[in-house]
Parts: C-alpha cells; structure tokens; sequence
C-alpha cells in the first residue's frame, strides 16, 4: 500500500485505550492489546469501511490470501524517540516491502506521524504498521505450552513447519541481492493451526534483516559486525561466525542456515540447543556457540528419529565455509518428508490390517 510519512495519513483517538485509527485514508477499530515489547505495541483492529466505499481495506489488497473474512488484523505501533530509531522503522519498512512469499508475513500498510513530545511522552514519531492476523501465537508459545502438558510435535509436523521456513528464507536468500533475516527464532515464527493439516508457519519481523553477503577487510569491520549482532540477533541462535567475525574473511546468508539449525531443535525440544549453558553455573553460551558443543535432551532424545538430530548437527557446522546452504536445506528436509510419510503410511495401514 502507499507509503506516507506526513502527520496527515495516521490520526488516532486514544489507541491505548481503544478508539479509531487511521492508516492512510482507512479507518481501523482497536479492539484490544495483543502483546507489548520494548517501545512498540500490538493491537487487535478491524477494519470500518467508509459510507460510500464497499469492502473497505479488504477490497483494496491485490492478494486474496492477505483479506480478513471478518476485517480484523494485528497493528503494531512504535514508540520512536531518536533519529536513529525513525531510520531503523524506515528501514524496516523498506526491507518489508521487497518480499512476497506465503510463509514471510507481509506488511500491509504503515504510516509515520510526527508528535510532540510532552512530559508525559518523550517520543517524538509513531509508526502504524498493518499486518495479517494469526491468533494462535508464536512457534515459542506454542512449544511452551505443549512442555506444560507434556507434549510435543509429531515428526511429521516438525518438518513440516520447518520446510515452510526454509520456503520462505529460500525466497529472501534467492533474491537478485541476497537477504539474510539474523533472526531466526521460535520467537519469530507465527503458528496457524489448520484442520487436518500441519501447522502454517510464518516468518515474521524484518527488523534486523539486512543484505547477507558482506566481506570483512579489518578487525575494525570485525568488530562492528559482532556489536551489530550483539544487538540486533538472539544470542542462543546466533551463528559462530556473529559471536568471533574474522579480521579478514567472508559473511552470508549461511548465518541464517546455523539460526534453522538451532531453530528446528527448538521445534523439537522448546530451546535452543545451547540454552543450557545459560542455566549451568560456569556456563558460557559463547564457548558453546563457537564450539557447536549441542546438549541433547536424553530422557526425550529417543522421541524423534536419529535423522533429525544429525539433520540438526549437519547445519550447525562451525565453520560457515562448510556449512549448507538453503538450496541443500530444502532438498534434504523435503527427502525426509517423503521417508517419514511414506513410514507413516505404512505404519497407518499395518494398524488397519
């Protein structure tokens, strides 16, 4: 949708205590929180379409799969206090908008206003940014509450959640200049449940998103990657190569690949494979990041096939010069989807014998 940055497209009544929005020339309804981080919040609205205009935002996207049968989606609102922080929304923005793939959630529409501070406020900009809404959480919420009952994915839906990332990073890292996420996490990962089928999966936020190829020339450059992800990446699921960048070497879109290694563990297992060092007393998550030192779970070890564990350490390879790539990801988990339905089948038709 069009791109504005005038304090005309975005007037609001009141958005932490219900009331309208508008984002652009469309009106949306808060209906209630949904969640809250840092300086931004998310908000359930929907969709009031004008007198005269039939359909309202809905009739106005060019992809079916993006409408809402009911005109409710999820808005984030942020807190923009610096120059610095008005950049990183725009550029959020920007990058946003050069995707378009089923398992990257899109960005809607957005609008930036200008407001004046006052005591009681010291942000100086807020940014409206529209996007489908998916109730049923995050890939970590969802982990979490399955630990609480004592259950935990099928293989079946463990890789069938996992293929639809690499889909969608296959898009970004596929792009003519090449995109890498740097944040590839349980966190991140949208789930949908869907009768009779595995789990959507949705890769969302862009934030720290960046073009992925990068040669490193000094210890200065090194060290201004390694502040850079000490920001922007999740520590558990960073790569080697963002913990210790060489003074002279090569970065790209593998570091994502260490983050899907670390990512399909948590399907199975609801943490990173390193999280344990956090938890131990001379724990160190460096040392165990830098020497791909992978804790499994041996009382729920057995639970999954040995093929997803080596799956696992085949992408978790320290030196990103041997690591895969997603092209290598894909073929291999869509041979492990055939192995196993094709076991399940069997396994289905031996109980019905």
């Amino acid at each position: 949708m069009g791109c504005s940055f005038s304090g005309l497209n975005a007037l609001y009544d009141s958005v932490n205590g219900g009331g309208d929005v508008w984002i652009n020339e469309n009106r949306f309804r808060i209906v209630r929180q949904l969640g809250e981080g840092g300086n931004a919040y998310v908000f359930l609205v929907k969709d009031v379409p004008a007198d005269n205009v039939s359909g309202g935002f809905s009739s106005k996207l060019k992809q079916s799969s993006h409408i809402s049968e009911d005109g409710t989606y999820a808005m984030k609102k942020v807190l923009i206090k610096s120059n610095e922080q008005l950049e990183l929304v725009r550029e959020e923005i920007r990058v946003s908008s050069l995707f378009n793939h089923p398992n990257l959630l899109p960005l809607l529409d957005h609008a930036i206003i200008s407001v004046k501070p006052t005591p009681q406020k010291s942000w100086n900009h807020e940014a409206y940014l529209l996007f489908p809404l998916h109730l049923d959480g995050t890939l970590l919420d969802n982990t979490k509450t399955m630990q609480a009952r004592k259950e935990s994915f099928p293989t079946s839906d463990v890789l069938q959640i996992f293929r639809q990332l690499c889909a969608g990073l296959k898009h970004m890292h596929g792009l003519d200049t090449p995109y890498a996420h740097n944040d590839v996490k349980p966190g991140n990962v949208l789930i949908t449940h869907r009768k009779g089928q595995s789990p959507l999966a949705i890769l969302m936020d862009f934030g720290s998103a960046r073009p992925a190829r990068k040669h490193i020339g000094s210890r200065s450059e090194a060290l201004q990657l390694q502040e850079w992800a000490a920001e922007h990446c999740s520590a558990p699921f960073q790569a080697p190569e963002l913990w210790e960048c060489p003074s002279q070497g090569d970065i790209d879109e593998r570091t994502d690949v260490w983050s899907l290694g670390c990512t399909l563990y948590a399907i199975m297992y609801g943490v990173s494979p390193f999280e344990y060092a956090l938890d131990e007393p001379d724990g160190d998550l460096r040392s165990a990041v830098l020497n791909a030192k992978i804790k499994w779970p041996t009382e729920r070890k057995s639970q999954y096939p040995d093929a997803l564990h080596q799956f696992v350490s085949w992408m978790l390879q320290p030196q990103i010069a041997v690591r895969p790539r997603i092209d290598d990801i894909v073929i291999h988990v869509d041979k492990l989807i055939a192995k196993f339905s094709a076991f399940n089948d069997l396994t289905t038709a031996i109980k019905t014998v």
